[in-house]
């Protein structure tokens, strides 16, 4: 290959790369925190490099689950927040405070007093119960265990599914007009509820619009949908997120808790 020619591929290669960054959207986009369900704008630098390297040149082969859930763990663990929120059903309404430096997270909640602690790893998440005297980490038997009476579980703040080892790419399907990855995740035991999770992920921010837990039956049990945002101090946090309870196998709603985030 000729000088000139190897100028030209090279030319050619990064008029490729430009475009698909272009054509793809990473520039600035709304993000909303899996375990928070917090959204703000953030620059995905990382988050293209990730995405680019599973992507072919033409951009039509999908990055693999695994690219694409490790680059929501990374954004996760970059947020500092300090908000007000409620968990609410029917007449319950249960108020927390929500704080988190980094990959540290407290959901604070009172009526009784109770701190509880979310730690973002590199291969796992840990919740703990802080107490005067420190942390203790939380029974497996615990999690399952519903927040206050409402449909939202110990577990589902953890989201230790997005560390699940076995999952795959479903294809892509629009939640609310995001167009978004859908996946399929597998529990690596029966510590967890769900034998079986899907997510939909949206492709140009991975941003978490929508989960179904299936428990152990393959029945689907719960479903957890983003319902609004809403613009505080020039960015987007939630608004309000919908956790609906249903009777496996039958597609009754047992149970609907909204997680509410207010100015």
């Amino acid at each position: 290959m000729t000088n000139d020619e190897t100028r030209l591929n090279a030319r050619m290669t990064n008029v490729r790369l430009k475009a698909f960054f272009l054509s793809s959207g990473f520039r600035h986009s709304f993000v909303i925190r899996p375990s928070t369900f917090v959204i703000r704008f953030v620059r995905h630098s990382s988050f293209i490099i990730s995405f680019a390297l599973a992507f072919s040149m033409n951009g039509q082969t999908p990055p693999s689950a695994q690219d694409i859930l490790a680059s929501v763990r990374m954004i996760e663990a970059q947020q500092q927040i300090d908000l007000n929120g409620q968990l609410r059903e029917n007449e319950i309404v249960i108020p927390f405070r929500l704080t988190q430096n980094g990959p540290l997270i407290r959901y604070s909640f009172t009526n009784p007093d109770e701190v509880v602690q979310l730690r973002l790893g590199e291969k796992s998440s840990r919740l703990d119960l802080v107490t005067d005297t420190g942390t203790e980490k939380f029974a497996a038997s615990k999690l399952n265990q519903k927040i206050r009476g409402t449909g939202v579980s110990y577990e589902d703040l953890a989201f230790k599914f997005l560390y699940w080892p076995t999952a795959r790419v479903l294809g892509e399907e629009n939640v609310r007009t995001r167009n978004c990855w859908k996946l399929q995740l597998r529990a690596p035991s029966r510590e967890s509820q769900y034998s079986n999770v899907l997510l939909w992920i949206d492709k140009a921010s991975g941003a978490l619009m929508r989960m179904e837990g299936y428990d152990w039956n393959v029945k689907l049990a719960k479903r957890f949908e983003v319902v609004s945002a809403q613009k505080i101090e020039n960015r987007w946090f939630l608004k309000q997120m919908r956790i609906e309870e249903l009777q496996p196998g039958t597609n009754q709603v047992l149970s609907r808790t909204y997680l509410e985030i207010k100015k």
